[in-house]
């Protein structure tokens, strides 16, 4: 590859901006979350795939933490493959899209609405087919991105719905702690991630762990280790790697873990730990084992998002030591087209 900066590169970089912008436009959350209220869900279900997927992982923790609603994920193939119609009446349907064009995603959040239920469209171009479909619009003003994988759209993404939940729960601390993000974003990109980029231009395969709010981030990493480095990268609850998946963690395949400092503290540092003593490649983000540059604790809602932005970059660098490109992953477009 040229020597000159990636577009994955300058969008990461982008991200404290577009937070920060994203975050002013307090008028459109405010009239969707009075909707919502009014409209009282019973049960709130997240529709997404790849990243924006794991952006509704992340927000399920927020709405039933936060406030105390059941979630679930969507399963398009229902509404797409099989056709299926199924009572939505009383649901909350938030469907999560960067170009809001993936054909399911669309018929999804149609057949949704049609059902009954209140639909929100979080996404990055408010024409799109997606936000038509659906009651409500919330854009995440990230502009346009020009690299395949996405970085500053799903960071953006995760801010608009924790907006949401702040507002919605009327919770000052959260909302407070959102609008310090853009500053912390920037510490954040300040920190260089590079043992567990040097880790990485080498490693055959990679795991990613979170539990809790970093539980959706660390699966949206393993996603860009697989697209952006072409090798095969499991994302895990830190729960569940202390247990059957860590028979596949060896010496040769690094481990990242995204430690918030919250009441899932404890189970990201043990099994930080217990991989150490193993004799591990592990590299953890906060907390006594943190082996990575990290920035002083904060909110833990936003620190789990806080965390992708070093990631991210890391994963970049190490793409172009690979020699690979990591603007252009192969068989990924901006738009999935799936039916």
């Amino acid at each position: 590859m040229a020597d000159s900066e990636s577009a994955m590169a300058q969008e990461i970089a982008e991200t404290p901006d577009s937070a920060e912008r994203l975050l002013s436009d307090a008028d459109k959350l405010t009239a969707i979350a009075k909707w919502i209220a009014a409209y009282a869900p019973r049960l709130v279900v997240f529709c997404g795939r790849g990243s924006s997927g794991h952006v509704g992982v992340y927000l399920r923790y927020l709405f039933e933490t936060k406030l105390g609603l059941l979630t679930s994920a969507a399963a398009p193939s229902v509404f797409s493959a099989y056709g299926a119609k199924p009572d939505m009446r009383g649901v909350l349907f938030i469907v999560i899209s960067q170009s809001g064009r993936s054909p399911d995603l669309v018929l999804a959040t149609k057949v949704a609405r049609e059902q009954g239920a209140l639909t929100v469209a979080i996404v990055n171009d408010p024409d799109s087919p997606a936000a038509a479909a659906a009651d409500l619009v919330r854009p995440i003003h990230a502009g346009i991105e020009h690299a395949v994988a996405a970085t500053k759209t799903v960071v953006l993404s995760m801010v608009a719905g924790a907006q949401l939940v702040a507002e919605l729960a009327h919770d000052s601390d959260l909302s407070a702690a959102l609008q310090r993000l853009p500053s912390r974003f920037g510490k954040a990109l300040a920190r260089d991630w590079q043992d567990w980029q040097a880790a990485l231009v080498t490693a055959p395969a990679a795991f990613t762990a979170g539990r809790g709010y970093s539980f959706g981030p660390a699966r949206e990493i393993a996603l860009k280790l697989t697209e952006t480095l072409r090798i095969p990268a499991l994302g895990f609850s830190t729960a569940e790697l202390r247990h059957g998946p860590r028979a596949a963690v060896t010496s040769s395949t690094p481990v990242l873990i995204f430690r918030q400092n919250d009441e899932t503290a404890k189970s990201s540092d043990t099994l930080a730990r217990d991989l150490l003593d193993a004799g591990g490649q592990v590299f953890c983000a906060g907390g006594p084992q943190c082996t990575l540059p990290w920035i002083d604790n904060d909110h833990p809602v936003c620190d789990a998002i806080a965390m992708l932005l070093p990631a991210y970059r890391a994963i970049e660098a190490a793409a172009r030591a690979r020699g690979l490109d990591p603007d252009n992953p192969p068989h990924l477009s901006k738009v999935t087209r799936t039916l």
